[in-house]
Order: structure tokens, then sequence, then C-alpha cells
């Protein structure tokens, strides 16, 4: 994947993911769950694309780990909905998937650009 089919990967997780957040149950918790993947899916694409802005290696570094945590807590929170049943696990696991696999992309991606020092 070059780094425009992944701004557009990305893109459209947020999108998943915002359209998975607001269909949760209008309660404390999916209220919760819904502003916390919402912020986290959102950032993942937002901060890829700052972080293909090309400033230097370091703000890459510094960007792309961002993506990294934004991910892994998108990946939490999709859990999370299974866990509490708010949604069916077959609506919830394919974007817990694309979570998890956009994830090791980016963790290869900054393991790679760490290592051409």
């Amino acid at each position: 994947m070059n780094k425009d089919d992944l701004i557009k990967r990305t893109k459209k997780f947020a999108h998943r993911c915002v359209k998975l957040a607001v269909s949760l149950p209008k309660t404390y918790l999916g209220n919760h769950i819904k502003g916390q993947l919402i912020r986290c899916s959102t950032s993942v694409a937002a901060n890829y694309r700052a972080a293909c802005l090309g400033l230097s290696k370091a703000a890459f570094i510094s960007k792309l780990s961002i993506v990294i945590e934004e991910a892994d807590e998108a990946e939490f929170w999709l859990e999370f909905i299974i866990d509490e049943k708010l949604k069916p696990k077959y609506s919830v696991q394919p974007l817990k998937i694309e979570a998890h696999e956009l994830a090791s992309i980016f963790i290869a991606s900054r393991k790679t650009i760490q290592m051409k020092d």
C-alpha cells in the first residue's frame, strides 16, 4: 500500500467507526464509548495525513506513534462494544480487525524508518 492508499483507508476506517458509534445505545456507557471511538478513530486518519506532510523524519515518527496508539485504542473500544454486547459481534468484528491491521501496518512502517539511520 502506498501513502495515498493508506490515507484513503484510514479515512474510510474513521467514517465506518463514526457510523457505528452514532448507532450505539443512548445510555451513559453508549455515549461515553461513542465519544471515545469517534475521537480515536478520526485521530488515526487525521494524524496519518499529518504524518504524510513530510516535515522531518522525527516529525513523521512522532505522528506515526500517535496513529499507532489511536488505532490500538480504537481496537480496545471496539472490543469493549463486543464485550458489553452493545452491538452484534458480526457488525463490530470487521472494524476491530481493521483497527488491528492498521496498527500493525504503522508499527512496521515505524520500525522500517527507524532502521534507516
